[in-house]
């Protein structure tokens, strides 16, 4: 499984390398953008980041490959029901990755971006080199892909009782704290307001979580209740039937 996986990676990282200037030219946009140049000063610094940006785009497109491995070796072991939950789990799991990815570079790297180059003014010229921004970039989006992951996972721990509504109602605070903290490790910028946009969707994605769980026990004493019900019904129309029995035999 991790062979193959490792496998599919490097060779989708070759394929991509063919896409990989126009993706920086992407990339690159809210800069270029804003009237302001991109260089490099290493001779081998634009190659590297480019093998580099190549690496990530094949991990994203190999990304299903080791999500099917990973699939194929724990569902031998799921009963029927479980093998479908497995499968929607791992179908939506991709999708919120990827979805995080895009919507941390859609919206809340282009606005880091365009508020950070603003500090300059018009004395400073910006001297951005091109190594160092696709590192923060990429650096800025992976942990994007991988908090959109929160909500699901909540949903699952939920279904199997490890966390409750109640638990995350009380981990607010803490919740509050990581983000802050997580947005201050990768964003590496004193400036507060950057932290805060960036620790501003970690935190709504705990809060939608935390409503996924208060669905989910929602859903689950319904279940509950509606068993008792089907239970106890059968056993209080036969006590009805004897009261009725007796009520005419009297």
């Amino acid at each position: 499984m991790l062979i193959v996986s490792i496998i599919s990676t490097f060779a989708m990282a070759a394929v991509c390398w063919f896409f990989s200037e126009p993706v920086l030219k992407i990339l690159l946009e809210p800069v270029t953008g804003a009237g302001h140049k991109v260089i490099y000063i290493g001779v081998t610094e634009a190659i590297m980041t480019r093998i580099k940006l190549a690496f990530f785009l094949g991990f994203l497109a190999s990304l299903p490959i080791t999500l099917w491995q990973f699939w194929g070796f724990i569902i031998p072991a799921l009963r029927k029901m479980e093998r479908i939950y497995f499968t929607l789990f791992v179908f939506v799991s991709f999708i919120l990755f990827v979805g995080g990815v895009a919507f941390g570079f859609m919206v809340v790297f282009k606005l880091c971006v365009a508020f950070l180059l603003q500090h300059g003014g018009g004395q400073l010229i910006p001297m951005l080199t091109i190594g160092k921004y696709v590192s923060f970039t990429l650096n800025f989006l992976l942990p994007f892909g991988l908090i959109f992951e929160l909500p699901l996972a909540s949903f699952f721990l939920a279904r199997l009782g490890i966390i409750s509504y109640r638990i995350m109602v009380k981990g607010r605070k803490i919740a509050i704290v990581t983000a802050v903290v997580i947005a201050s490790a990768v964003v590496s910028s004193p400036d507060i307001f950057t932290v805060l946009l960036f620790a501003a969707p970690m935190y709504l994605l705990y809060e939608i979580s935390a409503t996924i769980v208060r669905v989910v026990e929602w859903a689950m004493e319904r279940k509950r209740a509606g068993k008792t019900l089907s239970v106890t019904a059968p056993l209080k129309r036969l006590l009805q039937r004897i009261k009725d029995l007796r009520a005419m035999a009297g």
